[in-house]
């Protein structure tokens, strides 16, 4: 026994037992234990609590290994399991810290997050404190740093900007300025299937709650006020950021929702989450089982009485350019059924065999209308072996381009006219269409008010094209086509508008496609994959997630290849970001995919982690 104070070259003990060194942050104090490689997490845990003498609710603490950046929550694990040895030095660290969490509405909140949690699972409690229904859709990434600002002036800058409380319901919310706030990248979000504490996020650190994947599931305005709310912040900013493409006819229509949202947000009373069920009442009772989204579940009202699958048939005129010119517009009697449309050179050889024929299965649709100029086309991009063959379509009516475009959309999906959700989608476009309408009486329109302020209601492009007093005009011109709404149907319309938007929901990487020469951009939606032209954005070719066989990733090349049911694969290597980043895209997406209404509130976390983590 004499010999077990007397320690060897090793830094082990004679009696074989050696010092563990540990940190205990609450107390800030540096603790040396005798152990062996033995014993296990708990009883270490126990010792040095036992050493501390300290009273106080240990019971949220846990080990943390700086070095190898991972949590010791295996208590029943040995030291030796976990491979720990003299050099190490462990944390003894609550796992519930404060975070300052910035929401989509741009306010602050100090919310206490479990920093052992895995991401996916933090964002889920942070949603149920926040009332938030499907947490699956959202997550947190890093806040941006303006790169012209000093790093010691931006902290400062948040540090006035932290709000602490204040409702996710925000009547003001309108109001902020565009020009502070940074656009957001895409490598900025965080690993879903890895801890805040393994990616080296600080306690009080500021994160951003959004919406990553846009498949907005089961939207419901009599369940999801704050729901809606938060969505609708996101919308505003995106577009008034211009991180999403949008004409100037929709800019005022954008401009005119949201004015009319302030306006009736200021009238509200400030206890307006209590008394969101009267504004319920005030909607037309469909809007309450309004799909807003692309791709969600099925609507209540079925169409179990189809017999046969509805037809379009109308004269349309059809181009397909060779040059970037219109002259080459040619009527043609035009048939769609089932997801083909054929094209016949008049009505009385219908009969006949048809002069072209289009299978839309897996084409790209991208609305081309503008409301002032009557022009209502449809730009199709139909995949072919080599890539993508571009039609245009032109309508001569908002009717005609409504139901041609909702039967393009679903045939797009390899739906047909028969599916429940086409007359909501043909209702949807017409709206949209509506509420871009300028009043042609001036006599109605409201005289210009002081509390209307361009700057926070149009994008900057805008704001340098026209003066303060022709926006204005133009946003009370284009507010009679909405005044009549409640407050949660103008953002429900919000939200609908904004998904009508050709580029809505794309997530853009650029990468280097197997065999090619130059980068090119990949982008990822909630249904599919495109490979775009990265000078031109322009489509090359587009791959369905319903028609994947399978995805891997070589993590050792940084190489994605996805497989094909009855296509070439696809593989390609990330130039900015890292491969697990398009990984969990593709993955989070397809786990959406799998949600059904008849499924209770709990997600299955490990299906998810098997679909995005790559290394479970």
């Amino acid at each position: 026994m004499a010999l077990d104070g007397i320690r060897m070259p090793d830094g082990c003990y004679a009696d074989g037992t050696w010092e563990l060194k540990m940190h205990v942050t609450d107390l800030n104090r540096d603790v040396s234990l005798r152990v062996t490689g033995e014993i296990h997490i708990g009883g270490v845990m126990l010792k040095l609590v036992e050493k501390l003498d300290v009273k106080k609710d240990w019971s949220d603490h846990a080990l943390w290994w700086e070095k190898k950046k991972t949590w010791l929550l295996k208590t029943h694990w040995t030291l030796d399991k976990y491979g720990i040895q003299a050099d190490a030095r462990l944390l003894f660290t609550p796992q519930h810290k404060l975070l300052r969490l910035q929401l989509p509405n741009m306010k602050h909140m100090r919310v206490k997050v479990n920093f052992s949690d895995r991401v996916f699972k933090a964002v889920s409690d942070i949603c149920k404190t926040f009332n938030i229904r499907h947490p699956e859709e959202l997550s947190v990434l890093r806040k941006p740093r303006d790169p012209k600002k000093k790093k010691k002036k931006l902290e400062e800058a948040e540090e006035e900007a932290l709000e602490l409380e204040g409702p996710l319901l925000t009547p003001g919310s309108g109001t902020s300025r565009i020009s502070v706030t940074i656009p957001l990248r895409i490598s900025m979000w965080l690993d879903s299937s890895r801890s805040l504490m393994e990616q080296d996020v600080k306690e009080n650190e500021v994160l951003l709650l959004r919406f990553k994947y846009h498949s907005f599931f089961d939207l419901n305005p009599k369940y999801d006020a704050i729901r809606v709310n938060q969505l609708y912040e996101q919308a505003k900013w995106a577009i008034l950021l211009e991180e999403i493409e949008c004409t100037e006819e929709e800019m005022m229509m954008f401009a005119a929702l949201q004015y009319h949202i302030n306006k009736l947000s200021i009238m509200s009373s400030d206890n307006h989450m209590n008394n969101s069920e009267k504004e319920i009442d005030e909607v037309d009772a469909a809007l309450s089982d309004l799909e807003i989204t692309l791709e969600g579940g099925k609507t209540s009202n079925t169409l179990g009485d189809i017999t046969s699958i509805p037809e379009l048939a109308d004269y349309v005129k059809v181009f397909k350019p060779k040059k970037l010119t219109l002259k080459g517009y040619k009527q043609y009697w035009c048939t769609f059924k089932d997801i083909t449309i054929s094209c016949y050179k008049s009505r009385e050889e219908a009969h006949l065999t048809p002069a072209h024929q289009m299978n839309l299965r897996g084409c790209e649709v991208t609305p081309d209308v503008n409301i002032s100029g009557q022009k209502f086309n449809i730009k199709l991009l139909i995949p072919v072996a080599d890539g993508m063959n571009e039609i245009w379509l032109r309508c001569d009516t908002e009717k005609q381009y409504a139901q041609w475009m909702a039967a393009c959309r679903l045939a797009s999906k390899g739906k047909t006219m028969a599916d429940s959700s086409y007359s909501l989608e043909v209702q949807n476009i017409l709206s949209f269409l509506k509420m871009q309408h300028m009043n042609p009486d001036p006599q109605i329109i409201e005289p210009i008010t002081t509390d209307i302020n361009p700057e926070c209601l149009v994008s900057p492009r805008y704001l340098k094209k026209y003066k303060n007093k022709q926006i204005s005009g133009r946003i009370l011109e284009a507010h009679q086509n909405v005044a009549q709404m409640s407050l949660i149907e103008a953002k429900m319309r919000f939200i609908q508008a904004w998904q009508s938007l050709p580029e809505f929901g794309m997530t853009h990487f650029l990468a280097k496609f197997q065999g090619g020469k130059k980068d090119e951009l990949i982008g990822i939606t909630y249904n599919r994959l495109i490979r775009m032209d990265a000078s031109t954005g322009d489509a090359i070719k587009t791959w369905r997630f319903s028609n994947m066989k399978q995805w891997n990733v070589n993590w050792e090349i940084k190489m994605v290849t996805v497989e094909f049911a009855d296509e070439p694969s696809l593989a390609f290597i990330c130039a900015e970001v890292d491969c697990k980043v398009v990984h969990e895209f593709i993955g989070g997406y397809i786990f959406l995919s799998t949600r059904a209404k008849d499924q209770n509130e709990s997600l299955d976390e490990e299906m998810f982690y098997k679909l995005t983590s790559g290394w479970i």
